[in-house]
């Protein structure tokens, strides 16, 4: 079997694959709470026990920086070890890929079909010009994807944890906020699960005051994220609805940063486990405003094709690519 596997810090998703007439087939797929395991080791042994395959080569999106076939995990207390993956596996440490996960979600963008992107912005796409790729989730990720010559090849970054620029008073007030609460900000301190809930502490404690006894209680037994974002899209609190704009806001500034830099003329992507579910606020306005909103360059940015990728199995099918890109003679994930 081919092992795949999307490293997150809420959940571990894994895929088993079997190569059927130079396809890859799935013949397993689960979902693992991350915080409930010591190490991704102890997932892969238990998918091992349970699918009773013999791996042939494996491939994991982490989030956190890879080095020499190593990385130590952002959102979780994890050190990840190839070497470590493959004696479970019982196969060469060579045959064990690791990928940043932002790498691994660009390496997927290729398989997405139209009913897995949501345009914001058609614009006028370049041939072989660069992508870019932002991802809010758990945490932060940015990735830019160039072409060499035959194909598009993702650039590893951890462009999440740069300085957070305020451009606007309440901007500059949240920056100060945060400062006093963590001393340094980068954008991962807004844009992310964790970073929505910063915001709605720094609105609840500078304008409103006090929440209210049932919104306390829905924090202590819900994702409080997942509560701001539905509160505000219904319009039942005022905190959570300014909360979801500014975020929304920041979202918007901070991907039209990245397509500056990336020069991304060949389209932006918006990953991750948010954008989907924030997508009625996203439509509204404010995110592309924000995106456009550069000066002497907007009329370039307003060009940038924007996409959203709906499909949350986009790393899965990167890391599939990826190891297809390894064996050549396996052809695209189905």
């Amino acid at each position: 079997m081919y092992l795949v596997g999307d490293i997150g810090g809420t959940k571990t998703n894994i895929v088993a694959l079997e190569k059927v007439d130079k396809k890859f087939k799935p013949v397993f797929e689960n979902s693992y709470p991350s915080k409930n395991y010591d190490s991704l080791r102890s997932i892969v042994k238990e998918v091992v026990e349970e699918t009773k395959h013999e791996a042939v080569s494996a491939c994991f999106g982490v989030a956190g920086p890879v080095k020499n076939g190593r990385c130590e995990a952002t959102n979780l207390p994890w050190l990840i070890d190839s070497k470590k993956i493959a004696e479970v596996l019982k196969i060469k440490p060579e045959k064990v890929f690791l990928l940043n996960d932002l790498e691994a979600a660009a390496y997927g963008i290729e398989s997405m079909e139209e009913k897995d992107l949501y345009v914001f912005n058609k614009g006028n796409p370049q041939k072989y010009g660069t992508k870019c790729l932002l991802s809010a989730g758990t945490g932060l990720g940015e990735s830019i994807i160039v072409w060499d010559g035959t194909s598009y090849k993702p650039i590893p970054s951890e462009g999440g944890h740069t300085d957070f620029a305020p451009r606007t008073k309440i901007e500059i007030d949240l920056l100060n906020y945060l400062i006093n609460k963590y001393g340094r900000v980068s954008y991962e301190r807004i844009l992310c699960g964790p970073g929505l809930i910063n915001v709605y502490d720094f609105f609840a404690e500078t304008e409103f005051k006090d929440t209210p006894h049932w919104l306390l209680e829905r924090f202590k037994n819900e994702d409080p994220s997942a509560v701001i974002s539905e509160l505000a899209m219904e319009k039942k609190d005022e905190c959570c609805e300014k909360t979801l704009e500014l975020f929304v806001s920041v979202y918007g500034a901070e991907t039209g940063n990245l397509a500056l830099k990336a020069l991304a003329t060949g389209g932006v992507y918006i990953g991750g486990g948010i954008a989907p579910k924030i997508l009625t606020k996203m439509k509204e306005g404010a995110f592309m405003q924000s995106f456009t909103n550069k000066g002497r360059l907007s009329v370039m940015v307003a060009q940038m094709p924007v996409k959203v990728i709906l499909n949350d199995k986009l790393p899965l099918y990167g890391c599939a690519n990826y190891l297809r890109m390894q064996t050549i003679h396996i052809a695209a994930p189905v």
